[in-house]
């Protein structure tokens, strides 16, 4: 791949960070709650922590051509992500919230960028750029998986509130 498609996908990976760690951010703000805005704390943290990885990695490309080692060899599922499936938690966003409607609006940067991400892992031909977008593929994978049944977990909450249930 030419050098120039390479930054870009770089750059683009770097904005759907910033979008992500802006929509988390705003969320923290927006909470009341000291568990909630924690949760979002933990996502703003990753979000700054995969834009300073793609920043390296640009400046290292635009300097050397390649992507610089170190750091992906683990499997970043593996790293603990904040348990955001806590009964607790979830009783105390309201599914009408702003907080909620953040939750929904990640579940399309986390989808969108776990999409890049393994796509870009696959036609990488550099070995290093390969692992981070693999690394980064699978982080956001956990994000997703956890956003997913936390949103699922305030769609029953409505749904038993407004007695939805069909039995």
């Amino acid at each position: 791949m030419d050098k120039s498609n390479t930054l870009t996908i770089l750059k683009n990976a770097f904005l759907i960070e910033r979008k992500g760690k802006s929509l988390y951010q705003k969320a923290m703000d927006h909470a009341e709650n000291d568990e909630v805005k924690a949760f979002f704390k933990d996502l703003v943290d990753d979000e700054q922590e995969h834009m300073n990885i793609l920043e390296k990695q640009f400046k290292a490309y635009m300097k050397d051509g390649k992507f610089m080692a170190g750091g992906f060899e683990n499997d970043g599922g593996a790293v603990t992500a904040p348990d955001i499936l806590d009964q607790t938690l979830t009783d105390k966003i309201d599914a009408a919230s702003f907080e909620a409607t953040a939750i929904t609006a990640a579940i399309g940067f986390e989808q969108k960028a776990v999409k890049m991400y393994a796509q870009r892992s696959e036609e990488a031909t550099d070995s290093e750029e390969k692992k981070m977008y693999n690394w980064l593929s699978v982080w956001e994978k956990t994000h997703l998986k956890k956003l997913m049944s936390l949103e699922e977990s305030l769609i029953e909450s409505v749904w038993n509130d407004n007695n939805f249930w069909p039995f």
